[in-house]
């Protein structure tokens, strides 16, 4: 092969490098799977209003308030992290706040009167703890029948040991997300929810599109090494890969800068989504496949049987 037609894989790394690679990219991936798994069950979530419940208000103020000085006053006011958004509109804002049970709460009205010389309620609605825990549910079930349809096309179309590892992957970057929410703390909200959403799509077309890939060497060379096939595979389809999400993180990243507090949660969640989704497909998606004893022979046709003495 020519210098001019080598593409970038191939110029830095070579057969053996990538297997080697794909190894310590598996411990890698292990290690993060448990350690997230083992967040999540100990520290949990920071639930946002919409699952635990409490006041959305949409108000309007004075001009010259500022949001600073907004949500320093309503944090000492109601003695908890007041979320505090301003709307298109310069006056407005949407505050939402949890209702505590051990303490009493003082009126909304006066504690943005310290602050404003104007103040006007314009919407105020109560979400309470049945129906965030209703959200829950609907947010879990909405997961499981993603998982569920996912498992159903991947069955369908790739053998199970490429299946399996494909479904393994998109398990590796949610689980990933939801450690990252466990350790950091963020709020845990339903613009999170749509972004873990996201990410199961996302995530499977990376596994698709490497998986397809993988299953087309394989039938082409019915003699060929599984290992070097599958560094094959990566390699033909590291350019695309890269580009594609190098394209999408720019895209959510000026997102995560310039979408405020209100969708910081969400762009996080993609970030780490897509990151996590370009790494799982080459450590958890081929090298799961090729521990489950993945050969060349399982995608070559077989010719049929003939029985003998059925024709004259």
């Amino acid at each position: 092969m020519s210098i001019s037609k080598m593409t970038i894989s191939d110029r830095y790394f070579s057969n053996s490098n990538m297997t080697r690679l794909r190894k310590v990219m598996s411990v890698i991936s292990i290690v993060l799977f448990m350690s997230s798994v083992m967040l999540v069950a100990v520290k949990g979530f920071n639930w946002g209003l919409d699952f635990t419940g409490g006041v959305v208000a949409e108000v309007q103020l004075s001009d010259q308030v500022t949001k600073d000085a907004l949500k320093t006053k309503l944090d000492t006011a109601f003695q908890q992290d007041v979320q505090v958004v301003g709307m298109a509109e310069q006056d407005r804002w949407t505050i939402r706040y949890s209702q505590l049970t051990d303490a009493p709460q003082p009126n909304l009205v006066d504690a943005l009167s310290s602050v404003s010389d104007q103040v006007k309620v314009l919407n105020s609605s109560v979400v309470g703890p049945q129906v965030g825990q209703d959200m829950v549910d609907q947010g879990g079930l909405a997961v499981l029948v993603c998982f569920l349809m996912i498992m159903l096309y991947l069955s369908v179309r790739f053998e199970w040991r490429l299946a399996l590892g494909a479904l393994a992957a998109i398990i590796y970057d949610v689980t990933l997300i939801l450690g990252l929410f466990a350790f950091t703390q963020f709020e845990f909200n339903l613009t999170v929810l749509a972004a873990v959403l996201a990410i199961l799509g996302y995530s499977l077309n990376d596994s698709i599109i490497i998986a397809d890939r993988v299953r087309e060497m394989l039938r082409g060379n019915p003699n060929g090494d599984t290992d070097n096939l599958l560094n094959e595979s990566v390699k033909a389809t590291f350019s695309r890969t890269m580009v594609t999400s190098g394209t999408t993180l720019i895209t959510v990243s000026a997102l995560w800068l310039l979408g405020g507090a209100a969708l910081q949660g969400f762009a996080i969640a993609l970030v780490v989504g897509i990151v996590s989704g370009t790494w799982s497909s080459v450590s958890v998606g081929i090298t799961l496949p090729k521990l489950l004893g993945l050969q060349p022979c399982h995608y070559q046709v077989k010719p049929p049987v003939e029985v003998e003495g059925e024709y004259p």
